[in-house]
């Protein structure tokens, strides 16, 4: 027991110091605190983002989903979000742009400027907050089960004490120790893993014997549509094309936008994207398929998503296993401390400001970080019967945001009233597939949520005159941008390849020969993005500024982000 203890405390210890780090960095203002006073190098920002997306899931819900499904459960999730990072330059490098320009911080603030609505602007925090939430929650509720399984310490108390950690070193830090404490997060989650699997595998003679032998016993884990028949084509499609719509709604990979220290280093975070879900997600996804032949049957009441541990517990040394399952705690708090400072920052400069009429201390925003970790762990406490429902329903909520977004920073004739009538019309639609009033439509309730909300959106815009038109900025090399299109397109068609249902065929190292098809899909997608990006401007320009309101923009930039002392 001391070992474990030694490597849980030695960790925390260290997110502490580097939070300690960060605070003698910092600069006394809300700038600094909230987006690292946009200054991440490539290699921070591409971490940072990483691990604010892959949270405690990505360990134990993608090791039950391989003991569960089968292999069929890797390719939805490393192609598609590895192809989703194509927003960091559609959507990230205006975001990027506008941001440095106007002074902007949150998602909100965003569409608020496009559009002037205080409706939409209030709208749109109480949507994200709405079904961001959820998964605040749900982060120190795992961290509570991982102690008590790791330590023996009471559920709630370990759920308080991971909070009070990361509060801590959020306070001190904000932005630039998050984001420091992600590379850290991040790194250890792949390295472990990987120690993780040839822990598991080498009982059974190694991953390609282990592979071989489950594959004899269990031949639907290594043929698509997976076990049960889970993904089918049209469930298939519905999550390629989520990834894609909700993945950059997420309100803290959205504020990691405006971090960025530059263009280069959100177009080096887009190339880098699909090599870590093409490497990282294969792991756990393996060593639950290699779970299939120590556990053929789960111990009665311990769900598919506990295998890792079992697995752990029975075949890795002690030292191992504590390391291994701190790799997830480091998972889950990479999501939880970024979810607290995005949503405070989002209460502090979306609903505070307006009300105060005044710029924000940044001791307001650690307050809100207090105050919503606080929730977090109420919820924890006696969370609601419907919880996990509602959970699995953030991602289409939040995706309905995703035409609003993309019409703000791409088309001058969208109006206030059509993006409002947009997101009220799709998260109605959620409201009716939560009670079960749409059909599903053989795929995601995703695919025809967002195409209604994006019907709404141009109807309603086309219906409506807009306050000002704002000015287009054309630029050229539109053929080029087409030719691009036509290719992302043509990559995204290779992710759903549907004539290879069925085929359970393995290759090397006993994998189904697709692993080996979407491992090098994943990298010819790097390769794309690579020299996508290659070819692509920098600028400081915003996509759609008229010039009479440049001088107005910058009034606006520098009294939002006075610094204010502490």
């Amino acid at each position: 027991m001391w070992e474990k203890t030694l490597v849980v405390g030695g960790y925390l210890a260290v997110l502490m110091g580097i939070g300690l780090w960060a605070k003698r960095r910092a600069r006394r203002s809300v700038e600094d605190y909230f987006v690292a006073s946009r200054t991440l190098p490539p290699l921070v920002l591409f971490l940072t983002m990483a691990a604010t997306n892959f949270s405690a899931f990505t360990v134990f819900g993608f090791s039950g989903a391989g003991w569960r499904i089968g292999y069929a459960f890797y390719p939805i999730m490393a192609f598609g979000t590895g192809f989703m990072a194509l927003s960091f330059h559609f959507i990230g490098r205006p975001v990027w742009r506008l941001g440095r320009k106007k002074g902007l911080l949150t998602p909100p603030e965003l569409v608020f400027d496009r559009f002037r609505s205080p409706t939409l602007r209030l709208l749109f925090l109480s949507v994200m907050a709405v079904f961001t939430l959820p998964y605040l929650a749900m982060q120190p509720m795992a961290a509570g089960y991982a102690l008590e399984e790791l330590l023996g310490i009471p559920y709630f108390a370990g759920a308080a004490l991971i909070t009070a950690i990361m509060l801590l070193y959020t306070a001190l830090g904000g932005m630039r120790g998050v984001a420091w404490t992600d590379v850290l997060q991040g790194g250890m989650m792949l390295v472990l893993l990987l120690c993780a699997l040839g822990a598991v595998a080498a009982p059974f003679g190694g991953i390609s014997a282990a592979n071989r032998a489950a594959a004899s016993s269990w031949p639907e884990l290594f043929s698509r549509p997976g076990m049960g028949g889970a993904f089918p084509p049209g469930i298939w499609f519905g999550y390629m094309l989520l990834w894609l719509l909700c993945d950059p709604m997420f309100p803290q990979l959205f504020q990691r936008f405006y971090a960025a220290r530059d263009e280069r280093a959100l177009s080096a975070t887009m190339v880098m994207y699909p090599l870590i879900t093409g490497v990282l997600f294969l792991l756990p996804v393996t060593i639950g398929v290699v779970g299939r032949l120590a556990f053929p049957e789960l111990p009665s009441g311990i769900a598919s998503d506990r295998i890792l541990p079992l697995l752990l517990s029975r075949y890795a040394p002690p030292v191992l296993e504590a390391l291994v399952l701190t790799a997830a705690l480091a998972a889950l708090m990479s999501t939880l401390d970024s979810q607290l400072l995005t949503l405070s920052s989002m209460l502090t400069r979306d609903l505070y400001q307006p009300l105060a009429r005044r710029p924000a201390s940044p001791w307001v925003g650690k307050l809100f970080v207090g105050v919503l970790a606080l929730a977090g762990l109420g919820i924890a406490w006696r969370p609601p019967a419907t919880f996990l429902e509602i959970a699995t329903e953030t991602f289409t909520g939040l995706a309905v945001l995703f035409p609003t977004v993309v019409a703000a920073l791409h088309w001058p004739r969208a109006t206030a009233k059509g993006a409002i009538a947009s997101i009220l019309v799709g998260e109605g639609l959620v409201a009716a597939h939560h009670f079960q009033l749409l059909p599903n439509f053989g795929t995601l309730p995703v695919v025809p949520i967002v195409a209604a909300t994006s019907l709404t959106l141009v109807a309603v815009s086309l219906l409506t005159p807009p306050k000002k038109r704002l000015r287009e900025r054309r630029e050229k090399g539109k053929r080029t941008r087409w030719g691009w299109a036509l290719a992302f397109a043509l990559l995204f068609a290779a992710g759903n390849d549907f004539w290879a249902w069925g085929d359970g065929r393995l290759g090397p190292l006993g994998f189904p020969w697709w692993i080996w098809y979407f491992l090098g899909l994943c990298g010819l997608t790097a390769l794309a993005f690579w020299l996508f990006s290659r070819i692509q401007p920098t600028t400081n320009a915003s996509p759609f500024t008229s010039p009479s309101n440049r001088e107005r923009d910058r009034r606006a930039r520098s009294s939002d982000t006075s610094p204010r002392s502490m």
